[in-house]
């Protein structure tokens, strides 16, 4: 191979921002599996997504608090009231839009639509507002988590 290994093509800054995320997600994991949260995987995933993005973490992190948030109260809502079906789904991520943008947070349509998503479309034993409940609190030690990383342990500008 000429030398050129595995991990050729890494750099110092590279190497840094692969250990910093893995040190960010499993510090999520710990404090979600400590806390007992039931869907503890949640944390972690919303670190890696806002450690990992191109999108500044102050910002990516408020678009999916507000998101999930959104996400997750309209969701229980209609799982509560409304039989699920595959219009009652197009309306819930249809009215995630149009509250998003009413609400000028047109970036945390994705994360609202993906919340609800996730409360209608799998099967619980558990009331909705419990499920989405739990999201937002899994969801919300995620970002913080990023956030804390992301302010203690800054690294350069990352190239696309």
């Amino acid at each position: 191979m000429g030398g050129r290994g595995i991990f050729s093509g890494a750099n110092r800054n590279s190497i840094l921002d692969s250990v910093r995320t893995a040190f960010a997600a499993a510090a999520a994991m710990l404090l979600a599996r400590m806390l007992k949260l039931p869907e503890y995987y949640w944390a972690p995933i919303s670190t890696i997504v806002v450690v990992q993005s191109t999108i500044p973490p102050r910002t990516l992190g408020w678009q999916r608090f507000v998101g999930t948030a959104l996400g997750a109260v309209l969701g229980a809502a209609l799982a509560t009231y409304l039989h699920p079906s595959a219009m009652v789904y197009a309306v819930g991520i249809l009215l995630c839009g149009l509250l998003a943008w009413s609400l000028r947070v047109g970036g945390a349509y994705r994360f609202a639509a993906i919340t609800l998503s996730i409360i209608l479309l799998i099967p619980r034993a558990r009331s909705p507002w419990i499920t989405g409940w739990h999201r937002f609190l899994e969801v919300s030690l995620g970002i913080a988590v990023a956030l804390v990383v992301t302010t203690v342990w800054p690294l350069a500008k990352k190239a696309g």
